[in-house]
Formats: C-alpha cells, sequence, structure tokens
C-alpha cells in the first residue's frame, strides 16, 4: 500500500502530465525561453510546476518547494522538490523521452520519490523502507555482476561542456569493457531505468537536486547504491539548487566499477 504522501505526489503528477500531453501536439506554438546557455523552457513547464504545487500544498502547506521553475519556497525539514519536466528540450523536439519528477525530502535526505512518464503512463514510485515500485509492481536493479556487457545511461549537461574532453576520455575507457553507452536526455528517467533494470548504471555531472531527488531513492530501493564521483554517500542533494553535482547509480558492483572507472581515468578529479 503507498504511504499517503505518495498517493498526494501520484495526484500532482498525473495533474502535471495532463498538461504536459495537453501540449504535445501544439509544440510549435510554445514560448521558450533559454534560462541560461542550452537549457531551455516553456510555459507548458511553468504551468505544469503550478499544477504540481497547488496539489501538494493542499496536503502539506507547511512544507518547503523547491522547483526548477519556480525556485525555493519557505522553510522547512520537509522539502517538495520538482521538476516539471525532467527532459524539456527532448519535449520541446517531440522526442518521448521526458517525464514529471516529485521527491519529498526531509532533512536532506528523500523519503519518498515518484517519477511520471506520462506517455508511457508509466509511474515509477518509491518510499523509504518500502521498495520501489513501477505500476504497482516491485522492481529490482539488474544483477549484472560488472562493467562486462553493461549499458550505462550518461548525459552532457551544458553547464560541464568545460569537462566534456574528461567524461569522453572516461566513455573511451568504460567502451572497452562495457556493451554501449545510452545518452537519452532525462537524468530522472535515466534513474528510474535503472531501478528497473532497463539498463545496468547511470553517470552524469551538472544535476541539480530536481533532477535526481526521486531517482536516487528509487535506485536505493529498488536495491541499487548511489554515490558521487567520489564515493560518497551522503549529502548528494544541493538543497539550495544553486551548486551542481555528479551522480553514479547502479547496481552495487557495476556502480561500484563504474565510480573506480571514474577515478582511474582521472574524470574525478575534475571536480576538486
Amino acid at each position: 500500500m503507498q504511504k499517503p504522501a505518495v498517493n498526494v505526489m501520484v495526484k500532482a503528477a498525473r495533474q502535471a502530465g495532463s498538461v504536459i500531453l495537453r501540449y504535445i501536439h501544439r509544440l510549435d506554438s510554445l514560448t521558450v525561453i533559454e534560462k541560461s546557455r542550452q537549457d531551455f523552457a516553456s510555459e507548458v513547464d511553468s504551468q505544469a510546476e503550478k499544477e504540481i504545487v497547488k496539489e501538494l500544498r493542499k496536503a502539506h502547506p507547511d512544507y518547503a518547494v523547491l522547483g526548477e521553475e519556480t525556485g525555493s519556497k519557505g522553510k522547512s525539514r520537509h522539502v517538495w522538490v520538482i521538476d516539471p519536466i525532467d527532459g524539456t528540450s527532448n519535449y520541446l523536439r517531440g522526442n518521448p523521452q521526458f517525464c514529471v519528477s516529485i521527491a519529498l525530502v526531509e532533512d536532506g535526505v528523500p523519503t519518498h520519490g515518484v517519477v511520471y512518464d506520462p506517455l508511457r503512463n508509466e509511474l515509477f514510485t518509491a518510499s523509504r523502507g518500502g521498495g520501489a515500485m513501477l505500476n504497482d509492481k516491485r522492481i529490482r536493479c539488474a544483477q549484472r555482476l560488472g562493467l562486462e556487457g553493461a549499458v550505462i545511461a550518461t548525459g552532457f549537461a551544458p553547464r560541464e561542456r568545460a569537462r566534456t574532453p574528461a567524461q569522453l576520455d572516461c566513455i573511451r575507457v568504460l567502451l572497452e569493457t562495457a556493451e554501449d553507452i545510452r545518452r537519452a536526455g532525462s537524468a530522472a528517467l535515466d534513474l528510474a531505468w535503472v531501478a528497473c533494470g532497463r539498463v545496468d548504471a547511470y553517470f552524469e555531472a551538472g544535476v541539480k537536486p530536481w533532477d535526481i531527488a526521486a531517482g536516487i531513492l528509487l535506485v536505493r530501493e529498488a536495491g541499487g547504491h548511489v554515490s558521487d564521483f567520489t564515493g560518497a554517500t551522503e549529502n548528494l542533494l544541493d538543497m539550495s539548487g544553486n551548486r551542481s553535482q555528479q551522480i553514479v547509480a547502479g547496481n552495487p558492483k557495476v556502480a561500484a566499477a563504474l565510480q573506480k572507472a571514474i577515478v582511474d581515468t582521472g574524470y574525478a578529479k575534475e571536480f576538486r
């Protein structure tokens, strides 16, 4: 049975999904702004986030909010962390890889998470200590024993382009062992797909809390391991929303091997 907080989050995510799908055949008429270099948002992002916040605040008006579009509002040890469209660039191009991501974070630690893919009607949910689910069926990370034959997801965040050479060096080494690298364009879905075994692992730099908060919990509750590039497992979310961070996720064996490769190739050193 889902926790009451998750029920609220699911309702909010589905309402946001309805907003997103309402405009999907009118993308050429949307007003789009460039928030920063190669980082775009549209009026749909704003409308979807407003729907989410309205629904969440009905249940807990005293909780703070950290949203990608509206920033930080209120002060509380409980914070709703929201990305109304994770994968906006995909959405604006009609590329079907985007989602709604909502997490409830308590004292900096995700306790409940929802990732909703409205196109596929796939709902990923997790509560701390309660396991991870996809459309009410329990999910687990893939059981691969290492990088041999692994499919690894990553991303190339615009804010991290200065470190691209180091990332490409790391990918070159990974491809000596791994089966392939995937770049789909939605961190939240990448993490959800790690949790259900569609990809074996994921790593990326330049992520923000709204990108990864729900996904971190999904992976952990699906039996996986999450850290930053140095291997640290605590304080993975900068709740100010000002600082970009790094993440490595997968089952414990694959995540450990991937994190070691990131260190051994020198990519992790780029962030000291």
